[in-house]
């Protein structure tokens, strides 16, 4: 078989880890093809996004370079025991951090921060990484080389921060560069990070490490990609909030998508559209406890009868605003108006709800934009359009069910809103879609805990 093995910022932690994850590679080595996609070291990320900030303020933040340079090196000499691979990959690391250096001293320097300088900063962490797997790899006798992804021919637009990659001659690229490759040879490929028609380095954004995973295998027509996190695969619902929480074994791509736009822990949802579209099976799996077979995620429908609902996920830190007028009634154009602004205000709305009457219009956003969000609204809406009033609310979450089975069953939402009546917790908000496998309600935070344990029980996922 060919394999993409994806391994995220927990699995690379640390040396030890590093360890842990060529081991994982060199004993699915045995009998397959394997590629290796990996995120940066756990907190290097973070620490690169500040390390930018602070550049732009003015302020080199040696304490960050110094910290990262040492969770490297040290790395290093924890895992690398043959003195010339561990000189050679130490001099990459070295380079490296030279270069960081030299590029946050260009942002002091000028004062400005553009998104291209953010995307190169940032895409450190990864860079940093794979060359310490990749000669890890050598260290215990397998074929290795590091590349980024750009290296390999991942090719985006010049949308920085977010890119896209260019699809088609990622495809030609990818194939062309690596399909003779890994007859013999690991490649260790950056996650996250592509390069532009100039050469620059972009990065794909959010959940870009599990969508170049996907990507480079769509490309190279792998037989699985796996996904190798800290969690058995995605479960029914959060352990931290039901800690009896089941791993589930099967899922479809859009059962999926519906859990991992939710939040579900192990997966982006943006990583299943290459895979979806090339139709190939991915894993969730626990690189900890490697044997264990995760869950699948295909093509295939399974609905079981006592299975109409397979996992009820919930999503916090958010905010929930209302807007209201009775002139709103029959008004065209009004939500085009609000989400328009919105928009323009790089304000993302997570769900929406209107009433028939039309006299107001409820939406979610993230809860660290409420403030933004709130002053925008007021300052565009009140007593210069047909809005009337703003209101907020920034203690509430999202709950949803999710699965294949709820489509064209009757009486799943009377069974779900039972269940949460009997708890006497109150529903704010409500959103179905036309796919029918996702049913999503607003509710307090403080409610969240006795919502999940009841919708839990009363579809029997245990």
């Amino acid at each position: 078989m060919k394999l993409v093995l994806k391994f995220g910022g927990s699995s690379v932690g640390n040396g030890t880890k590093i360890s842990n994850v060529c081991e994982i590679v060199k004993k699915v080595k045995e009998d397959n093809q394997v590629i290796v996609v990996s995120s940066a070291l756990q907190s290097t990320t973070d620490e690169l996004l500040e390390l930018a900030e602070d550049a732009k303020k003015g302020k080199i933040n040696e304490k960050i370079i110094e910290e990262i340079s040492h969770r490297h090196h040290g790395a290093i000499k924890e895992i690398i025991k043959n003195n010339e691979i561990q000189n050679e990959v130490s001099g990459i690391i070295s380079e490296l951090i030279e270069e960081l250096k030299k590029t946050v001293n260009g942002v002091i320097i000028i004062k400005e921060l553009s998104d291209k300088t953010e995307d190169k900063i940032v895409s450190f962490g990864e860079r940093l990484a794979v060359p310490i797997i990749s000669a890890k790899l050598r260290d215990i006798g397998i074929e290795s080389k590091s590349f980024t992804g750009g290296d390999v021919g991942i090719m985006t637009d010049d949308n920085f921060g977010n890119a896209s990659p260019l699809m088609k001659v990622t495809q030609h690229n990818v194939k062309n560069n690596l399909s003779e490759l890994i007859e013999h040879t690991v490649p260790v490929i950056t996650g996250f990070i592509g390069a532009t028609q100039q050469g620059d380095i972009s990065t794909i954004g959010r959940g870009g490490s599990d969508f170049s995973a996907s990507l480079i295998g769509m490309c190279l027509g792998v037989d699985e990609v796996w996904f190798m996190t800290d969690v058995d695969g995605l479960l029914t619902a959060n352990p931290k909030i039901y800690p009896t929480a089941k791993t589930i074994p099967q899922l479809s791509y859009d059962e999926a998508v519906e859990m991992a736009t939710m939040g579900a822990k192990g997966m982006h949802a943006r990583a299943l559209e290459p895979a979806k579209a090339a139709n190939i099976p991915v894993r969730i799996k626990n690189t900890f406890r490697p044997d264990g077979d995760g869950t699948l995620i295909n093509d295939n429908v399974i609905v079981k009868p006592e299975e109409i609902t397979k996992a009820v996920a919930s999503l916090n830190g958010l905010a929930m605003i209302t807007i209201a007028g009775m002139n709103m009634v029959g008004n065209p154009g009004t939500a085009g108006e609000i989400f328009g602004m919105l928009g323009r205000n790089k304000i993302n709305i997570i769900m929406i709800s209107q009433s028939i009457s039309e006299a107001n219009i409820t939406f979610l956003i993230k809860r660290e934009n409420l403030r933004k969000a709130v002053s925008v609204l007021q300052v565009s809406l009140l007593g210069k359009s047909s809005v009337t009033d703003v209101t907020s609310d920034d203690e509430v979450c999202v709950v949803s069910i999710v699965g294949a089975g709820m489509k064209g069953t009757s009486g799943v939402a009377a069974k779900l809103f039972t269940a949460i009546s009997g708890v006497n917790v109150n529903v704010k908000m409500i959103a179905q879609g036309s796919s029918e496998q996702n049913i999503s309600f607003v509710v307090q935070e403080s409610d969240l805990k006795q919502t999940i344990e009841a919708i839990h029980k009363e579809f029997k996922m245990d």
